[in-house]
């Protein structure tokens, strides 16, 4: 059978994950990226369970380590910054790292077998065998298969399945991330500061400290993900009045050029794939901020490619099983965003109460680790 191509549009985790393993099983894969250059941030993200496995297969376990961060506690703190509770974190033998990092090593693996374009984005699909596509700066071309692996606010999932606004839920959550010139003086803890529907926690990611802010609202009519100036104003109107390093972080919010601003949403699809044309990572199943997003987006990936090389023939087939087999791991996450939120995010001060003095009870659900959200994988 001549080689397959396979369109793959975005290479932040799933993107390059899925180049990867489809070049194994036998596809020729093109990576289109809408970025000039490989675009992160810096925000923590975890490698565990079955991305684990993945990673391991592809020999960067070693890289992801070199790379990986060294908070072991999660710390609460007042108006004062007085702690008010701990939670130790780690110990289930995944890999926490920056972003950035990740999304380096999976391109590093998978250049050498993939073709990858940036500075370019998919703007047209026409499906009749294969798949014309059209970009928004390149030439037009034809492939076998298209694989949108591009976020949140998809492209190629709303020229294949129609407008965004069908597919994701606001889960009434904004979060924001802020990348610091300083490191923080403890490299080993994050700090969370809450008040009621607010929060905002200094990750010491590595290197650099990041500053996330986590608040309760309203979807916003119009929101706009790349609106500077609107985030800018969201965050000032929703931290008004708040303590601990607050008035301070948002002096830099004002004046920072690379602010990340974005509703915590959930992606829901009745179906992953429309002819020729599927989707994975979170253009697929997003479930942000607390959804292990990038652990998904891997194992989700090699999941695509291994059923694909099974019946390079019949991709619609393949598209099924995958879905069948990676929905298995997304629906539990995804229910269980709300639960995470109540608890790093208490709406009162009779839930901030409660949920302190629980941590000096019990451990904080596992979702507390994944506190500063990565861009869309």
């Amino acid at each position: 059978m001549t080689e397959q191509t396979v369109l793959i549009s975005g290479a932040g985790v799933a993107g390059p994950t899925l180049a990867y393993w489809l070049a194994r099983a036998g596809f020729r894969p093109t990576v289109v990226e809408r970025a000039a250059g490989l675009r992160s941030s810096g925000s923590p993200v975890d490698v565990r369970g079955p991305a684990s496995r993945v990673a391991e297969r592809m020999g960067i376990t070693a890289k992801l380590r070199e790379a990986s961060t060294d908070a072991t506690e999660l710390k609460f703190v007042d108006d004062a910054g007085r702690r008010t509770g701990r939670v130790a974190l780690g110990g289930d033998g995944g890999i926490e790292l920056p972003r950035t990092d990740l999304a380096a090593i999976l391109h590093e693996a998978a250049r050498a077998d993939a073709e990858f374009v940036f500075h370019d984005s998919v703007t047209g699909l026409h499906q009749d065998g294969g798949v014309d596509v059209t970009f928004e700066r390149g030439a037009a071309r034809r492939f076998d298969l298209v694989i949108g692996a591009d976020g949140l606010h998809s492209a190629v999932r709303r020229l294949a399945f129609g407008p965004e606004h069908r597919f994701v839920q606001h889960m009434g959550v904004y979060v924001a991330t802020l990348p610091l010139a300083e490191a923080p003086a403890d490299a080993t803890s994050i700090v969370m500061y809450n008040s009621p529907g607010r929060a905002l926690a200094i990750h010491p990611s590595r290197g650099r400290g990041i500053a996330a802010f986590m608040f309760r609202g309203t979807a916003v009519p119009g929101f706009d993900h790349r609106d500077s100036a609107l985030h800018k104003r969201m965050l000032a109107e929703a931290y008004e009045g708040a303590g601990w390093r607050v008035p301070e972080l948002l002096e830099r919010v004002r004046e920072a050029d690379d602010l990340y601003l974005d509703s915590v949403s959930r992606v829901r699809l009745d179906g992953w794939s429309s002819g020729r044309v599927a989707l994975a990572g979170d253009a697929a199943s997003c479930v942000s901020l607390f959804g292990d997003g990038s652990t998904l987006a891997m194992a989700g990936a090699y999941t695509l490619a291994e059923e694909l090389g099974r019946t390079p023939g019949d991709p619609a087939s393949a598209f099924r099983r995958y879905e069948s087999t990676h929905r298995k791991l997304v629906e539990p996450k995804q229910r269980n965003v709300s639960t995470a939120a109540a608890l790093l995010i208490p709406a009162t001060r009779s839930g901030l109460a409660v949920r302190n003095f629980g941590t000096r009870l019990l451990p904080l659900v596992t979702a507390a680790r994944r506190l500063v959200p990565a861009r869309a994988a």
